[in-house]
């Protein structure tokens, strides 16, 4: 398998998908919408939707079945970008090598787009049942738990318990709630809601969550590990911006070789937790070893 090839065919195709549900940017008032298109296609690897859409072609779905919540899954995340750059909570002036978006448009525009996109986000979980992609049931299920995912028992709770403790001492299991809510919260949906809205039974259904909880912790770990070692070029912003904004992370409490090593760790259980699976979760593999080893 070709995992850069396959990746960039996915890529593209929720990148088409996203041109498709979003509005036209002179759809009045145009200023929101060409904001909105700007902080969608501003960059980014898309992992989100990947992730979707792998889950559910590993039980045996198609990328058709899930288009609409792979894109979702994406707009809640890109909402959240845009919010947490804002001067009230992380004061970013760049995202993935361009300005931010409150710092093109204005705060009140950048406030609008993140609640636009998170409402939008919703429909087009929902449009997976008005298109008959999958059964009601499925898409309801889907819903209540990305909705639980984005609020304040995933996302915002962990975001909460970030600017709370933002220069203040924190213990371990502290910082590992802030990272499976604030970022591990999105890994395990998107993929939960490709199995789920793709048929998966319990057993797989159980196996794809293990996974992506451990991704998810990854993936946030090595984040942290990039804030201190990596360059404008690899983040698409200063690096630094962790300490400067007086960040809990796991290198400021472990430092960067124990932090290293919890990073491999939870990629490892990542991996262990696809035993089940066979070649029909290769990409995933390949997925956890470019993730873990993007430092």
């Amino acid at each position: 398998m070709d995992f850069y090839a396959e990746l960039k065919q996915k890529v593209a195709l929720v990148n088409e998908a996203l041109n498709e549900f979003l509005p036209a940017a002179d759809v009045y008032p145009p200023v929101i919408h060409q904001a909105i298109r700007e902080a969608v296609f501003a960059g980014g690897k898309r992992l989100r939707p990947v992730l979707v859409i792998e889950a559910a072609e590993v039980v045996g779905g198609t990328p058709k079945m899930v288009l609409p919540a792979a894109c979702a899954l994406e707009l809640i995340h890109t909402y959240s970008l845009v919010h947490d750059d804002l001067p009230a909570i992380d004061n970013d002036d760049f995202r993935r090598g361009k300005p931010t978006c409150h710092k093109i448009y204005g705060e009140a525009v950048a406030i609008l787009v993140g609640d636009a996109l998170l409402t939008l986000a919703f429909a087009l979980l929902a449009r997976n049942a008005t298109l008959s992609l999958a059964p009601l049931n499925k898409v309801v299920r889907v819903i209540v738990e990305v909705s639980a995912a984005a609020g304040t028992k995933g996302l915002i709770g962990g975001q909460m318990v970030d600017i709370l403790t933002t220069n203040a001492p924190v213990d371990a299991t502290t910082l590992e709630y802030i990272h499976r809510h604030k970022t591990g919260a999105l890994f395990k949906t998107a993929v939960r809601a490709g199995a789920v809205l793709a048929g998966a039974d319990d057993y797989s259904l159980n196996a794809l969550t293990q996974y992506a909880e451990n991704l998810g912790l990854a993936f946030q770990i090595q984040n942290d590990i990039l804030d201190v070692t990596g360059d404008m070029v690899q983040l698409g912003r200063p690096a630094g911006g962790d300490l400067k904004n007086k960040k809990n992370t796991y290198v400021s409490f472990f430092g960067l070789t124990k932090a290293r090593e919890k990073a491999g760790r939870a990629a490892e259980a990542a991996l262990q937790a696809l035993t089940p699976f066979k070649e029909e979760a290769d990409f995933l593999r390949e997925l956890t070893k470019f993730i873990v080893n993007k430092s």
